[in-house]
């Protein structure tokens, strides 16, 4: 029988004219069947730390004052073996040439999402896929993005990417937790690091994944993968 995932997935810097050098990209997945559980024990670490069960996770509410929760929320998804995170990182969006390569800046925005994505679908399992709701995501992209990624899988019956819809991250403690990671890899590769709180938390994801977080992981990384995206010459 196969398995079935949820696929989590969030975006930090990805307009084209937004001022900023890198786009990250990144996903948090784990079974459909572990996603309550996941869930629950996020919102019980919230509640240690005195916050309501409500409160949503972003990076750029981390402060010093909240640090100790936010390591933990750290702590809990390295120890949790059902969490799995994969990030692309593109260092310089400003020296792309979509022209040269036939394509929009969009086009290469989908093609990203799928560069992201490949290295976490197993053609046995089904996936589930969420987007945090943008303005700049609608309807219409979600839709190509699906096409995409399923002709991209060979997945013509989208029997393997089973639907991708967008969800509010205040819905979904594995959004907010894709929120979490993703801005601490953007922070570091803009070149950041004027908050302390912010580097501390860089700091324990080095510390527990074993990355320095500046390279590619090995490909077959499941824990916490990475890839530093270069366009071809």
């Amino acid at each position: 029988m196969s398995q079935t995932y949820n696929v989590y997935c969030d975006e930090s810097c990805h307009l084209e004219n937004d001022k900023q050098k890198a786009m990250v990209l990144g996903a948090v997945w784990c079974a459909t069947d572990k996603r309550r559980e996941v869930a629950e024990r996020i919102r019980e670490i919230k509640q240690k730390h005195g916050l309501s069960k409500q409160f949503e996770i972003k990076w750029t509410k981390v402060s010093p004052s909240k640090l100790a929760f936010y390591l933990d929320v750290i702590d809990y998804f390295f120890d949790d073996d059902d969490l799995h995170f994969r990030g692309v990182v593109a260092p310089d969006k400003n020296i792309l040439e979509h022209g040269k390569f036939g394509q929009s800046h969009d086009d290469w925005y989908y093609k990203m999402y799928f560069v992201m994505l490949k290295a976490i679908f197993k053609p046995q399992s089904k996936y589930r896929v969420y987007i945090d709701i943008k303005d700049t995501l609608g309807a219409e992209k979600i839709s190509t993005l699906h096409d995409v990624l399923c002709n991209n899988a060979y997945d013509y019956s989208r029997k393997m990417v089973e639907r991708i819809q967008q969800v509010h991250s205040d819905e979904a403690e594995q959004l907010q937790l894709a929120d979490l990671l993703i801005g601490a890899l953007s922070y570091l590769h803009r070149g950041l690091s004027e908050s302390t709180a912010k580097n501390a938390i860089i700091e324990r994801i080095r510390k527990r994944s074993g990355y320095a977080l500046l390279k590619n992981t090995l490909q077959m990384e499941t824990k916490f993968n990475l890839l530093i995206w270069e366009p071809r010459a």
